[in-house]
Formats: structure tokens, C-alpha cells, sequence
């Protein structure tokens, strides 16, 4: 953990929120102490999680740490650099040494596969086959808050590409065909705004670990709760968009 480069990077995140003209809803629902999960939607523009991160630690003061994709540390630099951004690689050995000492963890259970999604595919989550951070939450006895951003999909547009999925499918890597404001790659200035939940405490479990069928039902429920949170955070974005489709480029 890197707290001093997070406060050296507070002005340019600072700036990011005023150009998104960012904000927070629920942002009295991350605890004081102890340690939490924050489960949030993943856009291909990725840096609001980081806005959320920076948020969370001017409001409460508590240093929020981050699980990121394998790939980073695969290009040479850039791991130590995420790791002062106060992410880790993403295992779960990992993310229970954290909430072990107290953390708050944020992640983006959709992943890679959630951040490529298309343009026809924006404000939804890919949530439903990845249970790993509900069995985290049970193991480690976690409360979940969840995160949802559906303007985030607004700041680029990505194209469905035929070669964008075989190369993700094939090789598990990023590929993609997208552009910001004009045709170019600078961000477009939607407002941006998080929606949280209050804490979601998992149930009690019998046995060494919790079972499979106990997994599923809170991973079942989580994922209710979150389209209902996402569905709630679009409607009030954009109320046509949920009709029309029309982008959620702020107001």
C-alpha cells in the first residue's frame, strides 16, 4: 500500500471528478472499520473505479485496495505501478490476507469479459457465472457493498466485433474497437455517478467452508440486488434511455 502516491495523485483524480462532475450515493454506507467488499460494475474506461477508490478515501480515510487482472504484471512496469495504486493480483489468497487485516476490497466481479462489452450490451452485468466473491464474502465473513456505474459505459463507444470476442475467447486478452469524444480516444464527459447498497452480510454456514448450494443462493441474491441497484441508477440517469436506448451522457 501506497498512501503517499494516492495523495500525489489526488489533484489528476481530482480533476477526473470535476470533469465527470463525479459523485457518490451512499457513500455513508462503507464502514468506518473492518473489512468490506465493494463489488462494482467494470467499464472499459475502468478509471471510475479508481474515482470511487479516491472518494472513499477523502470521505472516510480509510486506503482502499483494489484486485486487478493477472495481465497487468505481465507488462513489464506496470504491476509496481498498480501496486501503488493500492492494487494486488487478483487470487484468493490474496484478497483474504487483506480482509484479514481489516481491509476494504474493491473488485469488478465481471472482469475483463464485463469491461469489453459492446455498445448493445451497455448497463448490464457479467456477473452470473463468477461466485468467487461471494465465497470470499462467506469465508472471510465480509459484508458486501455493491457499486453500480451505468454511465461508465457511456464514456467510450465499443463496437461488437467478430475479432474483439475471438481474440478475448482465444487468448483471454483485451481487444477492442471503440472512441471517446469525436473519433478520438479522449474520454467523453458524461456524468459519472456510483450508486452503493447498504452493507449485504452473508449468511452462516456450517462446516469447514460453505457449501455449494449455500454459494449459489447468495450469489443468486447478490446478483438480484445488483441489477435491481443497476436498473434504479439507469432509470435515474436517463429515465428514455431504459425505452429508447439513448446513452447516458449526463445533464
Amino acid at each position: 500500500m501506497n498512501e503517499e502516491f494516492m495523495l500525489k495523485l489526488l489533484p489528476a483524480l481530482k480533476g477526473l471528478r470535476v470533469y465527470h462532475r463525479h459523485d457518490v450515493m451512499g457513500i455513508n454506507h462503507i464502514p468506518r472499520r473492518g473489512p468490506a467488499i465493494v463489488a462494482s460494475t467494470h467499464s472499459l474506461a475502468t478509471y471510475d473505479l479508481l474515482l470511487l477508490m479516491a472518494c472513499i478515501y477523502q470521505e472516510t480515510g480509510r486506503f482502499p485496495r483494489s484486485l486487478v487482472d493477472n495481465l497487468f504484471y505481465k507488462v513489464p512496469g506496470l504491476g509496481p505501478v498498480m501496486e501503488s495504486l493500492g492494487c494486488v493480483a487478483g487470487s484468493p489468497q490474496n484478497a483474504k490476507s487483506l480482509l484479514s487485516n481489516g481491509e476494504i476490497l474493491c473488485l469488478a466481479p465481471g472482469g475483463m469479459k464485463e469491461s469489453l462489452r459492446s455498445g448493445k450490451n451497455k448497463y448490464k452485468i457479467y456477473w452470473q457465472n463468477r461466485k468467487g466473491f461471494a465465497k470470499l464474502a462467506l469465508e472471510t465473513g465480509s459484508p458486501i457493498i455493491l457499486a453500480a456505474c451505468p454511465s461508465a459505459d457511456d464514456v467510450y463507444d465499443v463496437y461488437d466485433t467478430k475479432l474483439s470476442s475471438f481474440i478475448y475467447k482465444r487468448f483471454k486478452l483485451p481487444f477492442f474497437i471503440a472512441k471517446g469524444l469525436g473519433f478520438t480516444a479522449i474520454p467523453k464527459p458524461v456524468r459519472l455517478k456510483h450508486h452503493l447498497s447498504a452493507p449485504i452480510y452473508p449468511p452462516s454456514w456450517d462446516g469447514k467452508k460453505p457449501s455449494g448450494v449455500v454459494v449459489d443462493e447468495f450469489h443468486a441474491e447478490l446478483v438480484v440486488k445488483m441489477e435491481n441497484l443497476l436498473k434504479k441508477a439507469v432509470a435515474e440517469a436517463h429515465p428514455a434511455s431504459l425505452r429508447v436506448g439513448r446513452p447516458l451522457e449526463g445533464r
